[in-house]
């Protein structure tokens, strides 16, 4: 290689890592560990009746399909005696749905619909039109259409088969929004972002990086869980770009130690930041092994009483090793070391479990042990 080639070679090898020093380790989108305060979804519900369904539907015994489809004839202006209804094609239910932040008139949105009476199967069957109220019980959508289910039910005369769940199903775009729910995020030109996992060190490293992008001054963290941006008065007008440009941030967030065991599933996670100190471990237990035989109790042919069965229990405890092994681990300041060194004890997860709760109540595993 000649001399301007090394040099060539040397320039390239520095610039990339001058690139790498300059990108913060494990960065991530201020948008993706924060949301916007009034920026949120709402829930809808309503009431129907579904349709179209091959005599799996309600029967006379639940009333509610009765009485939701006479009222639905009366306003089409059709009489009908009620003692005339042969119901088992029409199921009542109860529709739900989310409406997203700064959904508009026309807009559709997907919709649940569960049976609320004794139907057997929803396949099949239409949503009749359904409003959908909110929590203030004014109307924001109206759902109608085909159900798509995720199972199915047959039914013979001496068998029948079903697969997942056949009284719930979905409606994708089946619900045309009619109101519009105002979405008010900017309150005296202020914009509120809240952490999705709060934490100190994450929010004064949001609101440091925010500073460097607006100007001094223009973020400041309230509490662990939020974050208050001052929205530059040159782009009052314009906060969707000034968010855009804030949602786009690098930050580097603070990963609290913690290791979380599940002793039901025998499930162990730990978090990058815990630390281990040099310890040392005996690990040893005590089988015990009881065997139940049951033995008959005959008496002889001229002696009196009757036969009878006599439990009998062998209890055999065979302990792991006369004296337990001691086991040394060193010190480990990252994830790797900590279950590199965990790997070497050679236990299974649940008895990983208590060794852990135990290195913790030692002092030497600097990190929260959280049990579910």
């Amino acid at each position: 290689m000649s001399v301007r080639a090394m040099r060539v070679w040397l320039a390239t090898v520095l610039a990339a890592c001058t690139m790498a020093a300059s990108t913060p380790a494990q960065a991530d989108k201020v948008g993706d560990l924060c949301e916007v305060v009034g920026v949120r979804d709402n829930q809808l519900i309503g009431y129907g009746v579904v349709t179209g369904l091959n005599g799996t539907g309600d029967d006379i015994s639940a009333p509610f399909a009765t009485q939701s489809l006479l009222a639905i004839m009366r306003r089409l202006g059709v009489q009908i005696d009620s003692s005339q209804f042969r119901l088992k094609n029409v199921a009542a239910v109860m529709v739900t749905a989310t409406i997203p932040p700064f959904a508009r008139t026309g807009s559709r949105i997907d919709i649940t619909i569960s049976s609320i009476g004794n139907a057997r199967s929803l396949q099949g069957g239409v949503l009749l039109q359904t409003p959908l109220y909110g929590a203030d019980m004014h109307v924001y959508a109206v759902g109608q259409g085909a159900l798509l289910l995720g199972g199915y039910d047959a039914k013979g005369q001496a068998a029948s088969v079903r697969t997942n769940v056949t009284t719930t199903a979905r409606s994708p775009g089946a619900a045309l929004i009619e109101r519009e729910i105002p979405t008010r995020y900017v309150k005296e030109g202020v914009v509120t972002l809240s952490l999705r996992q709060p934490d100190f060190t994450t929010a004064q490293r949001i609101a440091t990086a925010i500073e460097a992008e607006l100007g001094k001054s223009s973020a400041v963290a309230a509490d662990p869980g939020a974050v208050k941006v001052t929205i530059p008065a040159a782009q009052a007008a314009r906060p969707v770009d000034v968010l855009a440009r804030i949602q786009a941030i690098d930050v580097s967030p603070s990963s609290p130690a913690r290791v979380i065991i599940n002793e039901r599933t025998g499930t162990i996670v730990a978090s990058g930041d815990v630390r281990l100190s040099p310890i040392a471990i005996a690990q040893g237990g005590i089988t015990i092994v009881i065997t139940e035989t049951a033995k008959v109790s005959q008496p002889n042919a001229l002696a009196g009483g009757t036969t009878a069965v006599v439990p009998q229990t062998d209890i055999n405890p065979i302990e792991q090793g006369s004296q337990p092994s001691m086991t040394y681990l060193d010190g480990a300041s990252s994830l790797a070391d900590v279950a590199h060194a965990l790997s070497t004890l050679g236990v299974t997860p649940r008895e990983l479990a208590s060794v852990l709760q135990a290195m913790r109540s030692a002092g030497a595993l600097r990190a929260e042990v959280i049990v579910q």
